[in-house]
Order: C-alpha cells, then structure tokens, then sequence
C-alpha cells in the first residue's frame, strides 16, 4: 500500500449487522464512539443495518428486515389503493 494516502483515522474497525448480529472486520475511517470485543482484541464498532449475510440478493431468501417502518407507512399511504 502507498505511504500517505490514506487518512490518520484509517483503522480496524468492526461493522455489525443488527439484523441477524453478524460481525466482520475491515478498516474504515468512520467515526464511532462505541467498541466492541472481537476475536480477542477490543475494536471501534459500526452498526449497519444490513450486510451480506442479512440481505436478501446474497442470502438467497425473501426476508424483510424493517427496522424503520417504511413498509407499515407505505402500507398505510397505498394500500387502500388496490384494484
């Protein structure tokens, strides 16, 4: 890897899936406040909502995941709207 490319806060850091609690290791330069223990080491954690292992393209499975409530609010604006 060049030498100065990068930014001073380019680090290990773990992304968690809250969906299904998946956790993976990669470096990111987000910013975080919380940490995590993983594989025996302490790392700045990110939660996503969802990843590889909970998304329905790359799991092959028709799950909905809805954490926010956009399907129960376009249920309510358009579902009356049925022919």
């Amino acid at each position: 890897m060049k030498k100065g490319i990068h930014p001073e806060n380019y680090r290990p850091v773990v992304f968690k899936d809250m969906s299904n609690g998946d956790m993976f290791l990669s470096k990111s330069t987000c910013k975080t406040t919380e940490t995590v223990e993983f594989e025996g080491e302490t790392y700045p954690v990110l939660k996503i909502e969802i990843s590889s292992t909970s998304h329905p393209f790359y799991t092959g499975k028709s799950k909905l995941v809805d954490t926010a409530g956009r399907v129960d609010r376009f249920m309510n604006r358009y579902g009356k709207l049925k022919k």
